[in-house]
């Protein structure tokens, strides 16, 4: 999954802010994305503007309007850092956002090096699973209660 961009385009991404919530929590109003990731609350908004383990990321298209927020958890040692939730704006479900937004984030030069990267998705998921195993990202199968998925730069 190398990083990959639109012909023209020019899309972005940058660290959450506490001016995103309002759009944050009118995306999470939709019943599947509340579902698989919700519900949101203040407590998760003053986590993540807090949290120095990790980034909450905001992938931009190139009209400037959000378009997937993405978490990330940076291993100290840097083996694998982990991509901990992907949230596609509910309209542009099934257009190819989820993809380049995690493309813009593993190529994102603000984030700490590591070897590969990993993320856990539940097994009920089917939509999540479907998404990591069709771009590169190594199935492991079961960590825990998890799906383990790992992408390693070498190899994509």
């Amino acid at each position: 999954m190398a990083p990959e961009h639109n012909a023209g385009a020019n899309p972005s991404i940058r660290q959450f802010t506490r001016d995103d919530w309002g759009w944050v929590q009118q995306w999470f109003e939709d019943e599947t994305l509340n579902n698989e990731l919700g519900p949101l609350d203040e407590e998760w908004l003053e986590y993540v503007l807090a949290d120095e383990t990790g980034a909450q990321l905001v992938y931009c298209e190139a009209d400037g309007s959000p378009a997937a927020l993405i978490g990330c958890a940076w291993d100290p040692a840097g083996i694998e850092h982990g991509i901990t939730d992907l949230a596609v704006n509910p309209i542009r479900r099934n257009s190819g956002v989820g993809r380049r937004a995690v493309n813009e984030t593993l190529a994102w030069s603000n984030h700490p090096k590591s070897k590969h990267w990993v993320a856990f998705v539940d097994p009920e998921n089917t939509a999540a699973f479907s998404f990591f195993s069709a771009f590169d990202w190594q199935h492991e199968g079961r960590d825990g209660l998890m799906e383990r998925f790992v992408w390693h730069p070498s190899t994509s």
